[in-house]
């Protein structure tokens, strides 16, 4: 086990999350997202405490996919900072990470969206 991980990242609108969804299980990079909230967030935003509600999007990916994965969140995100973070799944049901092998594409034929 360890070759698979669970990314998440959060946006400001329902909407917002389901297109990048959308976007990224349609490149392959991510075998299937799952989209939860609204979620109540707290943080420190230039200077200044905030709170707002949030969509969280955790993708289920193979672990050799994180970099490509970064970086079409880093250039497809309505964030300048967008949290992008990630955990191993350390265990798991065999036909599922079977699923999520299956379900990504090899880097040469992913997507270019």
């Amino acid at each position: 086990m360890g070759d698979h991980l669970q990314v998440s990242t959060a946006t400001e609108s329902r909407a917002t999350a389901i297109e990048l969804a959308r976007s990224v299980v349609s490149a392959r990079l991510a075998a299937g997202a799952q989209i939860i909230g609204p979620v109540t967030s707290l943080f420190w935003h230039k200077g200044e405490f905030g709170m707002g509600e949030e969509w969280q999007i955790l993708f289920k990916i193979r672990a050799d996919h994180y970099a490509d994965l970064e970086r079409y969140l880093l250039q497809n995100h309505p964030w300048e900072k967008p949290e992008i973070t990630a955990v191993p799944i350390v265990a798991g049901a065999e036909a599922y990470l079977d699923w999520i092998e299956a379900t990504t594409a090899p880097a040469s034929i992913k997507s270019d969206d």
